[in-house]
């Protein structure tokens, strides 16, 4: 599954409530009870969010929180800490773990809601945006759903990021720079040539229709997405 909120809670009853309520907003989720399968869940690819409870068993969750943020693949996945601990103290202290938000129990689940998507907002705003398509390339950012011609397409989190930005921004020219600024954040220290990587593996995934060829490379400036027949030109 790719797209989807990663529940770290071990009560019950409020897990299944925080996934109902996911699930009616539109949003995928999996569910981890404890420190160890939160670990499991971790892996690509990986959850566009993480709701983490700060009691767990196996350990806490602003330890998890700060393992996470120091991890290469890991630090870029936005958390919001879930707690009964409302004192000041705490909230600084897993803010300082590097959480994105911080909720306090008891919470209710429009504020909860209203809080995961202020976070996407700010940190990978193009995952709240409108279903997109383009020559038979159809997007959706709440399913994490791509399909060319209506056969389902299967994208990493990084290519799916980048064909949307390209699918919401065609016929200009991007250069390296403004895509890693664009798709990875403008927190994220990374290669340029990484943004090559990627667009090579976009182009692949993509390639069953020919739609590769709308991922133009403009020499010496960028990459550019668009319909318009032009010379091939690829890495």
């Amino acid at each position: 599954m790719s797209g989807y909120i990663l529940v770290v809670e071990d009560e019950t009853p409020i897990r299944e409530m925080i996934t109902f309520v996911l699930e009616q907003n539109g949003f995928n989720s999996v569910e981890a009870i404890d420190i160890k399968e939160a670990k499991e869940r971790i892996v690509e690819p990986y959850p566009d969010l993480i709701l983490l409870d700060w009691m767990l068993p196996g350990g806490s969750g602003v330890k998890l929180a700060k393992e996470l943020k120091q991890g290469e693949y890991s630090r870029n996945i936005p958390i919001i800490m879930l707690t009964a601990r409302a004192d000041e103290d705490d909230k600084v202290k897993g803010l300082d773990a590097g959480v994105d938000d911080y909720v306090t129990k008891p919470f209710s689940p429009k504020e909860l809601i209203a809080r995961i998507k202020a976070v996407i907002r700010r940190v990978s705003p193009t995952l709240l945006a409108e279903k997109v398509e383009f020559h038979g390339l159809k997007l959706d950012p709440v399913s994490h759903h791509v399909t060319i011609n209506e056969e389902a397409l299967d994208l990493g989190p990084t290519e799916f990021r980048l064909l949307h930005f390209f699918m919401t921004h065609t016929e200009r020219v991007y250069s390296r720079e403004q895509l890693l600024d664009n798709v990875w954040g403008t927190n994220v220290y990374v290669e340029d040539r990484t943004v090559d990587v990627h667009i090579r593996r976009l182009r692949k995934a993509i390639s069953g229709a020919g739609h590769e060829d709308f991922i133009q490379t403009v020499r010496g400036a960028g990459y550019r997405f668009s319909g318009k027949t032009v010379q091939k030109s690829k890495n």
